[in-house]
């Protein structure tokens, strides 16, 4: 969900409608000056955060998982970390990179904790979103996430990086702790199975 940034009011200490749209795929520019905002304990700024990032956190959690409550519990927990790091917070390079980072190892400690539940099935977790208000993508979205739920984790995880929050391979490779050249490598070969799938359902 996309939000109208905010910049700070000397007369009120809250955040006021900048014009300009606060979304995942916003500058790095702009994520540094929203984590220095949360830094300065800005009116608003944290809200604005979660609003433009929680569904993509989300996403990957529930890719990882396979639990909406786990994947709740580990956005949550980001959240918390976020809040945790104060002025260290001006200190991160790539802001986006680090939220990813941080869901993406919060999920491999709730698979460690809880090894032993059972898994929801992907295709009904809803990781990948489409508006109410296009019936044909919702349909579309049912069915992707149908097909990437039979890939193993590390092909679904690359594609779910790439195509849903929008990141680069090296972004990629960043994130998970590989190779550019691996992650770029696991995307084609679920990319490849993927299709053969899509071929075997028509």
């Amino acid at each position: 969900m996309d939000v109208m940034p905010v910049v700070d009011d000397p007369t009120d200490g809250t955040w006021k409608d900048a014009g300009r749209p606060l979304s995942f795929t916003m500058s790095v520019e702009s994520w540094r000056q929203l984590f220095g905002d949360i830094a300065d304990r800005r009116s608003g700024a944290l809200e604005g955060l979660y609003d433009a990032v929680a569904p993509h956190l989300f996403g990957l959690a529930v890719c990882r998982t396979r639990n909406r409550e786990d994947a709740a519990d580990v956005v949550a927990e980001t959240f918390a970390r976020v809040a945790q790091q104060g002025p260290r917070l001006r200190s991160v390079r790539d802001p986006r990179s680090w939220l990813l980072t941080v869901t993406r190892r919060l999920t491999v400690d709730v698979a460690r904790e809880r090894v032993r539940r059972a898994a929801e099935p992907l295709e009904t977790a809803a990781c990948i979103a489409a508006s109410a208000a296009e019936p044909g993508r919702r349909l579309d979205a049912r069915r992707a996430a149908r097909l990437l739920a039979l890939l193993p984790d590390h092909q679904r995880e690359v594609i779910y990086l790439r195509h849903f929050t929008d990141c680069t391979f090296a972004a990629i490779g960043r994130i998970i702790g590989i190779p550019t050249f691996t992650a770029a490598s696991r995307y084609r070969l679920g990319v490849r199975r993927l299709r053969a799938l899509m071929e075997e359902a028509t």
